[in-house]
């Protein structure tokens, strides 16, 4: 991992419907996001995402371009699905020109292990939202929704929206949060490293205590009308930042 700043960032939910959301994320990559080495966007990055046909979209095709822009600076870019993205491919990956990567990742950040994830795996307790999740990653699911229309995906996605705020509603907070032995067993399984992901719009640093070993897990921002990310550098370590 370079020694330059590694920015994280997820749940930007980029939509036209949030132009406040979308003003904000342009002026982070003109700004911020440039004095990075790397960037990793944690799932999430759209509201809804029908699949990479949907660049032909104006909005689409802007956010690509911007991150193009940003990788043209320097600045290598990574995305890892969420909850909502998870039909980005290799089309939209090569306009960005960004690395896709697998649920979970681990990087070093100086010499520290860190896990990667989205985090919506972690919510084990929202049963019913673990049956989509295993529902829609599964290939033959997802080529079966490729196979259908643009405009058919579009509407799907938009009805998938108003469902998922809809079952919000109707559910505690603890349960749309981590499980608490879930999050144990992934750093267990993972030899014990820290842990960044995003998912439960729940910004803050936890120290879990696993079979005797301090884990830290750091939780993403989500956006609204001004940009938040979690920044890495060698001298300060992570901490959390906003324009």
């Amino acid at each position: 991992m370079s020694e330059r700043l590694v920015h994280f960032i997820s749940d930007l939910h980029l939509s036209p419907k949030r132009p406040a959301t979308s003003a904000a994320f342009a002026r982070y990559l003109a700004g911020p996001a440039r004095e990075a080495g790397a960037l990793y966007v944690l799932g999430d990055l759209f509201d809804a995402w029908p699949g990479d046909d949907a660049l032909v979209e104006p909005a689409a095709r802007g956010v690509a371009d911007m991150l193009a822009a940003l990788h043209a600076g320097g600045t290598e870019v990574f995305f890892m699905a969420g909850n909502r993205d998870f039909l980005i491919d290799k089309d939209f990956a090569a306009a960005a020109r960004l690395t896709l990567l697998t649920e979970p990742h681990e990087i070093l950040l100086g010499d520290t292990r860190t896990l990667l994830m989205h985090g919506d795996a972690l919510c084990t307790d929202d049963v019913e939202y673990q049956r989509f999740r295993a529902m829609v990653r599964n290939p033959q699911w997802r080529a079966a929704v490729l196979a259908k229309p643009l405009a058919e995906r579009l509407a799907m996605a938009a009805e998938v929206r108003m469902q998922s705020e809809s079952a919000k509603q109707e559910k505690s907070a603890e349960i749309m949060d981590v499980n608490a032995e879930a999050v144990a067993q992934t750093l267990r399984d993972a030899g014990y490293p820290q842990l960044i992901h995003g998912h439960t719009h729940r910004p803050q640093r936890h120290v879990h205590q696993v079979d005797g070993r301090e884990c830290l897990r750091w939780v993403l921002h989500d956006w609204h009308d001004h940009a938040q990310w979690l920044a890495w550098s060698p001298a300060g370590g992570l901490q959390y930042r906003h324009l």
